[in-house]
């Protein structure tokens, strides 16, 4: 542990943001998996909406720092192949 005030403040601010960061990244991995999982069912209407979702969850942790702009790029061309290949 340190013992300076400001290293135990950036500790604390370091935590928050880690925890900020798990739980954007969980809600982008999340709507990627439904929308795989209506892809796989084939069901093309769920996958639509699930794919508007899931783009726009990617985007923001992109936006929050999470993912970097190439990686979010990337990972919105895979969903979109997908789309359609449907």
């Amino acid at each position: 542990m340190p013992n300076i005030k400001s290293a135990i403040k950036r500790v604390g601010i370091i935590e928050k943001k880690t925890l900020r960061n798990n739980m954007v990244k969980s809600e982008y991995r999340t709507a990627v998996k439904k929308f795989e999982a209506a892809v796989i069912d084939g069901n093309k209407e769920e996958a639509e909406k699930l794919f508007k979702e899931a783009t726009k969850k990617v985007d923001g942790a992109c936006s929050k720092g999470v993912l970097k702009k190439n990686t979010a790029s990337r990972k919105k061309s895979s969903l979109a192949k997908k789309m359609n290949s449907m």
